[in-house]
């Protein structure tokens, strides 16, 4: 079956705090607007246990806030699509495409927010205890490991806020940190520093993930030691929150990105190709927090509105005189694609008179339609459509 084509205004890959934010600014500027999430809506936050950095709340959990912003969009009569995931993408300067399972869209303008998942932990043995002792969500599994031992690796904020939770449901907790400080935020290591169950390890790597069928103990090294001594930790379950890598795997081949594969844009988040814009943790940036990803959302949107604005006061401005007939199937399609991009044009009817034939001829040489004479002098013959975008800008 041929897959329906949709051209909205704007296309938001994405739909965690930057996505829904960019998709509330865009449809509250009158435009039409189509949000796509692969995973779940809410994006990373939904995994965290307690927010207390975003103004307006004190404290509130990660899923509450998710509620509030999807709320919000819901409010605006713009629904998430989370059935329809995306399979490939075309960019260019003049071309916007986005395939779907179920449709191919064409926008005027993309917001890529796809933002970054957790990266794996680099032991062959952890692919083994996936699942079974190997986590990377504290909220989503945590309350399996009620009154047991547990693990947490990693040196930022996301790791200090895992230990945090899980020191309310395990009976220990050991954060495992390869370097002698952390790089969360001050608050919070003084949080863990005074938390009577969390004992913190530092200069510890990592080495190893040991049991039968899940997992027993942690193996790990002291780096601080002379010779690197290795022990073992009796442990349920190590939680993992090493770093994060970004949703960019359909777009390498269509935007500039950085050697960690994050989006280059500028500061109103403008990528390498018009109409194609970045926001949130996809982007290369210092800091990635829930109030920098929502304020990139917001830059993502108006600057999109801006290209539109632009690119529909070109289209305004040009005039296509289209020979055409009624009987004429690319006529019509013509005239439908010319309508759904909102641009002008006079229809000359061949079969109402002579004169209207003998133009045709005069014009392009040939009797064939449709024909397009567009007010720059350029004439296409047929449905040319790349050749009419690109006349036009589009």
């Amino acid at each position: 079956m041929e897959k329906q084509i949709l051209r909205p205004d704007v296309f938001i890959i994405g739909a965690g705090p930057a996505g829904i934010t960019a998709a509330i600014y865009a449809v509250r500027a009158g435009l039409s607007a189509v949000i796509s999430e692969n995973a779940v809506p809410g994006g990373q936050i939904s995994r965290s246990s307690t927010v207390e950095n975003y103004p307006g709340f004190e404290s509130i959990s990660g899923a509450e806030l998710a509620g509030r912003f999807r709320r919000h969009l819901y409010s605006l009569g713009t629904e998430i699509d989370e059935f329809d995931p995306i399979l490939r993408t075309e960019f260019s300067d003049g071309v916007k495409r986005i395939f779907t399972e179920n449709h191919i869209y064409e926008p005027e303008t993309v917001i890529i927010a796809s933002g970054a998942s957790p990266k794996k932990l680099p032991l062959e043995s952890a692919a083994k205890f996936e699942g079974k002792g190997v986590h990377y969500c504290a909220l989503c599994d945590g309350q399996a490991y009620k009154g047991r031992t547990v693990g947490v690796v990693g040196g930022g904020s996301a790791a200090a806020e895992e230990a945090l939770y899980l020191s309310g449901i395990a009976e220990k907790v050991f954060v495992i940190r390869r370097k002698d400080y952390f790089r969360a935020e001050r608050y919070l290591v003084e949080k863990m520093e005074n938390t009577s169950n969390i004992e913190i390890l530092y200069n510890t790597d990592l080495t190893d993930l040991k049991g039968e069928d899940f997992l027993e103990c942690a193996e790990v090294r002291d780096i601080s030691s002379e010779n690197g001594k290795k022990y073992d930790i009796p442990l349920s379950a190590v939680f993992v929150c090493i770093g994060s890598e970004p949703g960019t795997e359909l777009l390498r081949d269509n935007i500039d990105l950085d050697e960690y594969g994050y989006i280059i844009t500028d500061e109103d988040m403008k990528t390498n190709i018009s109409g194609v814009f970045a926001a949130g943790d996809v982007r290369k940036k210092h800091f990635r927090q829930i109030v920098n990803a929502v304020s990139d959302g917001a830059a993502a949107a108006l600057s999109a509105e801006k290209y539109i604005s632009g690119i529909k006061t070109k289209r305004s401005s040009k005039m296509i005189k289209i020979f055409s007939s009624d009987s004429c199937g690319y006529c019509t399609k013509l005239k439908a694609y010319l309508d759904s991009r909102k641009i002008r044009y006079d229809v000359i009817d061949v079969d109402e008179s002579r004169e209207n034939y003998d133009k045709l001829v005069e014009v392009s040489g040939q009797t064939g339609i449709p024909v397009s004479v567009f007010d720059s002098g350029d004439v296409v013959i047929g449905f040319d459509k790349p050749r009419i975008d690109s006349i036009l800008g589009i």
